[in-house]
């Protein structure tokens, strides 16, 4: 058997990249993949460890491999904003933790419960809304407008905008398999992404001089009377919000729908009794989970797994695979909607855990448990799927189905 490597941008992996996360679990979970000039973990406990360990930094800017220092080096060429300004994503306390204080009310709990009828109605005008009876594009029609909808209301920008966020967010995600992006999807996504901050610009202006009850107006009252955030983060925090608020959330509902079409058992059992979907959206969340890695840089010479991890290099904690763990989740690669317990970490783990899990769960329990009610018997139109590029978002582009009209 040859060396097990971690290369992402094959075909293969591309199209279905756990059977190579279980090999890498199995022969070399603490490996240093040539083809990304990085560590990459595969097991939950050093997954899990890394994100709550403070010797590892978000601030990919102390990279020092060759592939951190050509992205931000492209970054610069393109006046990307990411080499501007640090974002919550991207910062370490006490910086992270100011910001994260600013934004966290308006995700807490009980603020996004309040949000559920209306949501309920907008998925429900959605599938209203469909152009050919007994078709749908999960996608295009549901899973993309669902997400980017809700946080364009709560961040107070117009929905009739969603067209153009659509394109300016595809252009800015495909840019994050960084190892392997040709000059002009660089171009490409640094020119979406100064689009965007133009046009935040523009709001952040409007709410200085009117504000409203929406998140870029906390933001902008935070960063105007505490200093919290500088201009250039004030811009980049909404530019992020936006994006991980709308692409994460459908790229859950379209992975999770295949998931559910591809084990028909489990599909059926959920659209029997919705009641479970809360548990289903966890199982989902495991098995086929939008965020497929995150980066960390060790800010002091480590040790993971016995092997000697330097300061500054690169290190992959593969959130997807650890999902997949079996010494934490007996039986991993099945898909069982009543999974209890299902101790996850597809919203990661630590001080950096997403902040917006509370309406992501929302939005996803909304969006199966209506087409549950609203969409019987749906079988995939095609077998061919077609993924997106990133290796660290995995997302379909489209996901057709039928059903009985």
């Amino acid at each position: 058997m040859t060396a097990v490597q971690y290369n992402p941008s094959l075909p293969a992996v591309q199209a279905d990249p756990y059977p190579l996360y279980k090999r890498l679990r199995e022969e070399d979970p603490v490996h240093w993949s040539e083809a990304l000039d990085a560590w990459v973990l595969t097991r939950y406990d050093d997954v899990v460890a890394v994100l709550r360990d403070s010797r590892f930094s978000a601030d990919r800017s102390r990279a020092r491999n060759r592939l951190a220092r050509e992205a931000m080096a492209a970054a610069e060429e393109y006046g990307s904003l990411a080499a501007r300004a640090n974002t919550m994503l991207t910062s370490d306390p006490p910086e992270h933790t100011r910001m994260r204080l600013l934004i966290s009310k308006a995700f807490l709990p009980h603020a996004v419960e309040k949000l559920r009828p209306h949501i309920q109605e907008i998925a429900d005008e959605l599938l209203d809304d469909l152009q050919e009876p007994g078709c749908l594009d999960i996608l295009m029609d549901f899973a993309y407008p669902l997400p980017v909808i809700v946080i364009a209301e709560l961040m107070g920008v117009p929905t009739e905008h969603r067209a153009q966020f659509k394109r300016w967010s595809d252009d800015v995600v495909a840019t994050l398999g960084g190892a392997y992006n040709a000059p002009d999807l660089l171009e490409r996504g640094a020119q979406s992404a100064r689009a965007l901050a133009d046009y935040f610009r523009d709001v952040i202006a409007d709410r200085r001089r009117q504000p409203k009850e929406d998140l870029v107006s906390v933001l902008v009252a935070g960063a105007d009377q505490g200093g919290v955030l500088s201009e250039e983060q004030l811009v980049a925090t909404c530019v992020v919000a936006l994006i991980a608020g709308s692409e994460t959330t459908r790229n859950l509902i379209g992975n999770g729908m295949l998931a559910l079409l591809r084990n028909p058992a489990q599909q059926e059992k959920l659209w029997a009794d919705p009641s479970l979907v809360e548990t289903a959206v966890e199982e989902l969340l495991r098995y086929a989970g939008p965020v497929q890695a995150t980066a960390r840089i060790p800010t002091e010479d480590v040790e993971i797994g016995g092997q000697a991890v330097k300061e500054g290099q690169v290190v992959f904690t593969m959130i997807a695979a650890a999902n997949r763990d079996p010494d934490h989740f007996p039986d991993p690669e099945k898909l069982d909607i009543s999974r209890q317990p299902n101790h996850h970490v597809a919203f990661g783990s630590g001080i950096h855990s997403c902040l917006g899990q509370p309406l992501a769960r929302l939005e996803a329990q909304i969006a199966f448990s209506t087409l549950a009610r609203r969409i019987p018997n749906p079988w995939l139109a095609t077998d061919d799927v077609e993924w997106g590029p990133s290796f660290i978002l995995r997302g379909l582009k489209s996901l057709p189905i039928t059903f009985d009209a």
